[in-house]
């Protein structure tokens, strides 16, 4: 007999599993307790439940984990985990430890089919997209398990991004019930501002989560106009800066921050001059869009064939913004001595996109990318 697996169902598809085995809604609200906030994934051991009830899951559920193929542990305290999914497929998930936080980066699809330059990931090609449960699992593992490790009773991870392998918006059905997981108080109890999703840019997505499940959003720009985007972050072609733009302002409307973070991944001698960073305060500037920018220094990898911006032209870069009023940051590196760094996430997946062999094919005839300067002399002096 099949048996639904608990930890696919947020607290109103527990309560409707729960209704279908003739127990009140009350009971679902118990169980959800029981797995998420405690760890618990034998029946048994929820004492407070009715024992027919428990008897009734016994023969009708299961609350299953990934198995855990590798732990590593990078000596700054970062700690990756490759999850086994099935049917030949890995995914990974990093646990970031900081003083003031502790930040899971959650995987949403084994492997990646939008097929970014600069990440890893997307070259290992695309598989399949991950379950509710195969989301929920990578922090119901990581939560118990880091509580043992360290010895802690109350809750360690404090926040929640969807930043690990995949595009989370295009696994949308498995992704909104998991985000309802993560922040009710029935369960991981997350702020909503805590909560991230980064996308590429899947703009039909980004109107519909702001309407069903708005948390904080990061958009991975990381070119100030199409030409270079279009090279750099393939699904540009599709959704073009213009339009991802407009649908970041629609989706502050919702939002729990006033701004969007937008990723930009530097790279030497692509997407690091000082005309883009000028090209990309006319851009926010032209759009009116309330924003943040988080230069994230690459992690170079072979099959890319790209290089990271030396320190002082990110700097540089960063002070232009900076400037110019836009909030900037530099992200500092964590787990880059255990491939846990930002765009190193690979798993293993059987590729049924050809990345790698399409990625070669372009990488072989690729010509230079012409920079399409938006105005000259820009203005620097609104601030956002």
């Amino acid at each position: 007999m099949t048996t639904a697996n608990l930890l696919d169902f947020d607290l109103e598809g527990l309560a409707a599993f729960c209704e279908k085995l003739g127990e009140k809604r009350f009971r679902a609200t118990q169980l959800f307790r029981w797995i998420h906030q405690r760890g618990a994934s034998d029946f048994t051991q929820m004492t407070d439940l009715a024992k027919s009830l428990r008897e009734k899951l016994a023969t009708t559920a299961r609350v299953e984990a990934l198995p855990v193929l590798t732990q590593h542990e990078s000596k700054d305290g970062t700690i990756k985990w490759l999850f086994d999914v099935g049917d030949g497929n890995a995914v990974e998930a990093v646990f970031i430890p900081e003083d003031d936080r502790g930040t899971l980066c959650v995987s949403s699809q084994a492997g990646c089919a939008v097929g970014c330059r600069f990440c890893s990931t997307g070259h290992q090609g695309f598989s399949r997209n991950l379950s509710t449960g195969e989301i929920v699992a990578q922090l119901w593992f990581a939560e118990h398990f880091l509580r043992k490790h360290l010895k802690r009773d109350e809750r360690v991870i404090s926040n929640v991004v969807m930043m690990g392998m995949g595009e989370p918006l295009q696994n949308y059905t498995a992704l909104v019930p998991a985000l309802r997981t993560m922040l009710d108080d029935n369960a991981y109890g997350l702020s909503r501002r805590r909560v991230t999703v980064s996308t590429s840019g899947v703009v039909p997505m980004i109107d519909r989560l702001g309407t069903d499940c708005a948390v904080a959003m990061a958009v991975s720009l990381h070119a100030p106009n199409d030409a270079l985007r279009d090279d750099l972050v393939p699904l540009n072609r599709k959704y073009p800066i213009a339009e991802l733009l407009e649908a970041c302002k629609r989706y502050l409307e919702h939002a729990p921050r006033d701004f969007i973070t937008f990723e930009y991944c530097m790279l030497d001698g692509v997407n690091d001059q000082p005309e883009h960073a000028r090209q990309l305060v006319e851009l926010v500037r032209k759009h009116d869009v309330s924003c943040k920018f988080n230069l994230i220094p690459f992690n170079p990898f072979p099959a890319s064939g790209l290089l990271r911006s030396p320190q002082p032209r990110v700097l540089a870069f960063a002070r232009t913004l900076s400037e110019a009023g836009l909030v900037t940051t530099v992200r500092k590196t964590r787990g880059d001595d255990i491939d846990a760094a930002c765009g190193q996430l690979a798993g293993d997946v059987k590729d049924r996109t050809r990345a790698a062999e399409r990625m070669a094919q372009r990488r072989a005839t690729e010509r230079p990318v012409v920079l399409h300067p938006m105005r000259k002399n820009p203005t620097v002096s609104q601030e956002h």
